[in-house]
């Protein structure tokens, strides 16, 4: 006798990641089928297009994008606000903006016209969550309490009932509830910086540009927003992340001013300001019994290159078609074949960007007074490398 299953998949976490893969399978032909349900707390609404825009956005590539329209999401975001954004420029503290030594990433060299997008965290997930609902996704505002994986059912326990699934999907970031009762070996290991966001309006116009300075502390990302403002993404020392949280708001905009190097002139603050501490981890594999890992809760690297969101929605993507080969073969998509095939490949994806993520953090912030210039020297020659720089371009934009 089959065992009791009330919902096929279970997703713990509501968040970008999990509201993707919720959509995803919700309107995809070949999962559309299973029944699907969200554990959240508190999912996050739909937000007026008055609103004023949150602190969190995340640089979206195209493959995130492409998602994002494949699931029909992609029109009320839009409606919120987005920047979508044709050059970077990259420079070392030890050399000036527009020097031979800055690199420059432009869309057109790879025949494309965007090289990603500037996006409200909060407008992606309301967008999906709408869009899952209407396909039939079941949200449950509540938290996990309990779990247990037996080769029968994934048995999930909430606080006033139990929920039998063929598979549970852990979404629930880096401090994954699910990871842990699961028994998933994660091991984060901190930076000694702290991620200070903010935005702020420039005397210039950005100019539709995403600029990153790096400075022996970390490194200062100015990102642009439609409204003509930017926002601020700075990894600096948790000494530092302190004293520009309590400064005053015309300090804080001159630091940051200082910091950038003028590139857009005088910076005015907008809003309030925010900080977290960084970590980086993968974990060393991503499934278990009925189990599965997704976005944060799989992985973490260092903000540097904007590519936290977009590995989650890679891993997303990878994790759909796993499940849609299943059931064209017959498979049951908790077997661990099926999850087996997918941990083995965006593991090792996810520790290779990784990997390259804490090296060039590790570089950038190295003492060494002959590394100074190298790496300034170095970003001067990846730019005039073509074959290379076009290769980083694609590889950013999920291709």
């Amino acid at each position: 006798m089959s065992p009791r299953i009330d919902f096929d998949v279970v997703i713990v976490g509501g968040g970008m990641v999990g509201a993707a893969l919720a959509a995803c399978l919700a309107t995809r032909q070949q999962t559309r089928a299973l029944k699907v349900a969200i554990l959240e707390p508190a999912p996050v609404a739909p937000r007026a297009s008055s609103e004023a825009l949150d602190l969190r956005v995340s640089a979206l590539s195209r493959a995130s994008v492409t998602l994002l329209r494949e699931v029909a999401a992609w029109p009320a975001i839009e409606a919120r606000g987005v920047c979508a954004y044709d050059r970077m420029l990259v420079w070392d503290a030890a050399s000036a903006p527009d020097s031979a030594q800055t690199l420059v990433f432009d869309a057109a060299e790879i025949g494309e016209a965007t090289l990603g997008t500037i996006v409200e965290n909060q407008s992606i997930v309301a967008a999906l969550l709408t869009q899952a609902q209407r396909a039939g996704v079941t949200v449950f505002r509540t938290a996990i309490t309990g779990l247990a994986l037996t080769p029968d059912a994934a048995v999930v326990t909430l606080p006033d009932r139990e929920l039998r699934t063929r598979l549970v999907v852990a979404a629930d970031g880096a401090h994954s509830t699910v990871a842990t009762l699961a028994g998933f070996d994660r091991t984060p290991q901190d930076y000694p910086q702290q991620a200070l966001i903010a935005h702020l309006a420039s005397e210039r116009w950005h100019g539709g540009a995403a600029r990153q300075r790096f400075l022996p502390t970390g490194p200062l990302a100015l990102l642009p927003l439609a409204d003509g403002r930017v926002s601020l993404v700075w990894s600096t020392t948790p000494e530092r992340a302190v004293e520009l949280l309590g400064c005053g708001d015309e300090a804080f905009a001159d630091a940051v001013t200082e910091a950038s190097d003028g590139v857009l002139g005088r910076l005015t603050l907008t809003t309030a300001r925010a900080a977290w501490g960084l970590r980086h981890f993968n974990a060393k594999r991503y499934a278990a019994t009925r189990c599965v890992l997704v976005g944060d809760a799989a992985h973490l690297v260092h903000p540097l290159a904007g590519q936290g969101v977009n590995q989650g929605f890679l891993d997303v993507l990878a994790l759909a078609d796993e499940l849609s080969r299943a059931l064209t073969h017959g498979e049951d998509i908790g077997d661990p074949g099926v999850l087996g095939r997918y941990s083995r490949a965006r593991s090792t994806e996810n520790a290779l960007v990784g990997v390259t993520l804490d090296g060039l953090y590790r570089l950038f912030t190295a003492d060494a007074a002959w590394l100074k210039s190298a790496r300034a020297q170095g970003l001067g020659l990846v730019d005039r490398l073509g074959p290379i720089k076009r290769w980083l371009i694609a590889a950013a934009q999920g291709r």
